[in-house]
């Protein structure tokens, strides 16, 4: 049997780069829910009203977000509303945010702070398949070699808060991660729906978690 080429160890290398990449781009923009906690003697019964209120990041993001949750929460049976249809944009004080929230008729008030986003790199050790060293299979045999990957992730966190209005309680808390989100108006929608499937799950809406 003839030994490869050095070229087509390469493509070799080339072909098992090319999947692995693959496989991170698969796994890019995901959401998890990190860390939650839930107190059941605040409510009796589900929330029907909830007033969506973000805190950081910019100006679009906090509407495109409010948007989209308040869109999510209608499909557990919640009438969610957009904190920007009743508070002024900017730092509010603490009478206008009651005001905001006594204007609105929401049972709820959910507080979403956008924390930050972070870089992670990780370096781990792959076998690579290099140019073959001799003839036949042996050649193959001792042609590998270890070589370094370094994968970066940037990673988004967002601590959500759902409080019973009447009682000024904290209901339930949750904080969650997005992945390499490339795009926010883009993984918003994945990223309300974890954290509507959360609430859902612990009967705070009048219907049971989403898929």
């Amino acid at each position: 049997m003839r030994a490869e080429s050095p070229a087509a160890g390469s493509a070799v290398a080339r072909a098992v780069l090319v999947a692995g990449a693959a496989v991170a781009l698969a796994a890019c923009a995901s959401t998890t829910m990190r860390d939650s906690w839930f107190d059941p003697s605040v409510r009796k019964a589900p929330f029907t009203k909830v007033l969506v209120v973000t805190v950081g990041g910019d100006l679009t993001q906090r509407r495109v977000f409010e948007d989209v949750v308040a869109a999510r929460l209608s499909t557990v049976g919640v009438a969610g509303l957009q904190g920007y249809r009743f508070l002024p944009d900017g730092t509010l004080t603490e009478a206008e945010m009651k005001d905001g929230v006594r204007r609105s008729g929401a049972d709820g008030l959910m507080l979403v702070h956008f924390r930050g986003v972070r870089t992670e790199t990780d370096v781990r050790t792959a076998m690579m398949p290099m140019a073959a060293v001799g003839p036949g299979w042996w050649g193959w045999y001792g042609g590998w070699a270890a070589q370094p990957i370094v994968t970066q992730s940037r990673i988004a966190t967002i601590e959500t808060s759902l409080f019973d209005v009447e009682g000024n309680r904290l209901a339930w808390t949750g904080v969650t991660e997005t992945f390499d989100p490339a795009s926010f108006r883009r993984e918003a929608d994945g990223l309300a729906r974890v954290i509507v499937v959360a609430i859902a799950s612990h009967g705070l809406t009048p219907s049971g978690p989403v898929s």
